[in-house]
């Protein structure tokens, strides 16, 4: 039989609770959703409405609402963890304040409020200047200027093992500068050991850094200036000064050494090279004399006459021939004529003539012995026979 069959004392609601009487109706919707609040509400400290009286709850706060916010913050809070790190950059990364981890260069993540991040330039060349005066070994004072080119090379010994890097890079430059400047004298600091000095401070100023753990690495260490105090400036210039002059002397003197010396020794053995060949020549003439006299002398025992005249008719020809005077030797003469032929051949020159061609020949004889003694004058007569005859005596 339905429910809703006519005949029936009372309908029956199927959404009723038995079949007994009373008023039966489908659910609300409403009802349903409200009670459903009323426990979110509950369990976020609000209160509930009651149970049948139809009343709003007094306070609490929307679900869905609540909802939306947990997500905006979660979203937010992840947005806010990202951040980048440049090229020339590396990231520290602080979890609770203590030293986690170290980030590389590009996009990274972080918990924010949890971890902290401390970014250092790596790449960056940073200089620091001194400039100070300074007592040197020899107890005088300088002037010194001094550059230092630096990097980081440990980002977390830079950021977390010391407190201020660059102060005691400061305080350590000073430290090195002096010790190295006090142990030079003045004139290796402001000429002699300049780059001695420079690569010293270098070393020591890098040792220094490593003891301290700063995380900071030494590249360059420039010695711009190294001077005198200004009050003496003009007498230590003047002292530079006469010091470059005695330098100057000195390379010239060696240079003009260098050439003078390798030159006279040249000479030395030029002229010992020409003394060896004057001395070869004549021992190589007195052996050729020598060797000739003794041909000579067994010839001469051989045939004695001959020899002897053969001997004074070459000394004669050695003698007469370095004279510009001429002898004339008649055969079937008396006399020995001496003919002017040095005068004559002057007088005559430029004209032909025939009688004087055989006189000017030289060696021949003149055929008038009259004539011969005319141009002569009369002087200078001598016979030939008793010249040959006195010769002859004189070479035996």
């Amino acid at each position: 039989m339905a429910w809703n069959e006519p005949g029936g004392n009372k309908p029956r609601d199927p959404w009723g609770g038995g079949g007994g009487g009373g008023d039966q109706r489908p659910p609300d919707l409403d009802e349903a959703l409200k009670n459903l609040k009323d426990r979110i509400n509950s369990l976020f400290g609000g209160k509930s409405g009651g149970g049948g009286g139809g009343k709003k709850p007094s306070g609490g706060f929307p679900g869905g609402l609540l909802a939306v916010v947990l997500v905006i913050l979660v979203v937010g809070y992840v947005l806010m963890g990202f951040y980048v790190v440049d090229q020339s950059q590396r990231a520290v990364v602080l979890r609770f304040g203590e030293f986690n981890r170290m980030v590389d260069p590009g996009l990274n993540w972080r918990a924010p409020v949890i971890e902290q991040t401390m970014k250092v330039d790596v790449g960056q060349n940073r200089s620091y200047e001194l400039s100070e005066e300074m007592l040197t070994e020899d107890t005088n004072i300088v002037a010194v200027t001094l550059e230092v080119q630096y990097k980081v090379l440990d980002p977390q010994a830079y950021l977390l093992r010391v407190g201020a890097p660059e102060a005691i890079l400061e305080h350590a430059t000073s430290s090195a500068l002096r010790h190295v400047v006090g142990s030079s004298t003045m004139d290796g600091v402001l000429k002699d050991r300049r780059e001695d000095i420079r690569l010293e401070v270098r070393e020591r100023l890098q040792d220094y850094l490593d003891r301290y753990n700063t995380g900071l690495v030494i590249n360059q260490v420039v010695l711009d200036k190294t001077a005198a105090p200004e009050a003496v400036r003009d007498a230590f210039d003047d002292v530079a000064k006469a010091k470059e002059d005695e330098d100057r002397f000195k390379k010239e003197a060696e240079a003009y050494y260098n050439s003078v010396i390798p030159q006279a020794r040249g000479e030395g053995a030029r002229i010992g090279a020409e003394a060896e060949a004057y001395k070869a020549r004549v021992v190589a003439e007195a052996e050729g004399d020598a060797a000739r006299f003794n041909d000579l002398v067994a010839e001469y025992r051989k045939a004695p006459e001959v020899t002897r005249q053969r001997l004074y008719l070459d000394t004669i020809t050695e003698v007469l021939s370095k004279s510009s005077k001429v002898l004339a030797d008649i055969p079937n003469g008396d006399s020995l004529m001496y003919l002017p032929l040095d005068q004559m051949l002057k007088g005559r020159a430029g004209k032909t003539d025939t009688r004087g061609g055989a006189s000017s020949g030289g060696t021949g004889g003149a055929s008038n012995p009259a004539s011969a003694g005319a141009d002569d004058g009369g002087s200078g007569r001598k016979t030939s026979r008793s010249l040959y005859q006195s010769n002859r005596t004189e070479i035996r």
